[in-house]
Parts: structure tokens; C-alpha cells; sequence
């Protein structure tokens, strides 16, 4: 699959990035080194091979739940720079 620089200045545009014409160039060489070596593990059989998420026998330690008092509203509100009845107030963020 070949990207060019079209298709990533289209998706820098989608994203908000500004990049100029040397980026582009290089992350249009990245993406496609990147896809190319997909479409290589594609190819692999894989047939017997087991799935795993880490190469190595790593075990997480999970401690167990502990139920514990938490904050008031009042306090959670505290430092907050505007609140409304018992709610943050942040800025609009939707066009």
C-alpha cells in the first residue's frame, strides 16, 4: 500500500499536526516502511504459535480491593476555580 504525502497531510489535517514539506516526506517514508513490513507479517505462517501479549512469563500482582472512605463533594470542590451547585464548571470544548 503506498502512502504519499497527500494522504498524510490529510490525516496531519484531521489530527490538527502542522507539518511542513520535510515531514511530510519523512513520515510518508515511515508509514509506508511501516505498512510494508506489515504486509511481510502477514505472510508469516503462524500456524502452532501461541498468542501472547509480552515475550516474557511476566505476572501481574493484583492486591485485592479495599474499600475506603473517599471525598465529600464539598471537598472534592474545594479548589475547584469555578463549581456550580455541586458540580466542576469547565469550557465548552465542542465546535
Amino acid at each position: 500500500m503506498a502512502i504519499d504525502r497527500d494522504t498524510v497531510r490529510y490525516v496531519a489535517h484531521l489530527a490538527r499536526i502542522r507539518l511542513d514539506d520535510k515531514e511530510l516526506d519523512l513520515l510518508a517514508r515511515q508509514l509506508e516502511d511501516i505498512v510494508n513490513f506489515i504486509d511481510k507479517l502477514k505472510g508469516l505462517d503462524l500456524q502452532g504459535v501461541k498468542p501472547t501479549s509480552h515475550i516474557l512469563p511476566l505476572k501481574n500482582i493484583f492486591r485485592e480491593d479495599k474499600r475506603i472512605q473517599s471525598l465529600s463533594s464539598k471537598e472534592a470542590l474545594e479548589d475547584a476555580p469555578l463549581r456550580k451547585d455541586s458540580f466542576f464548571v469547565v469550557p465548552k470544548v465542542i465546535e
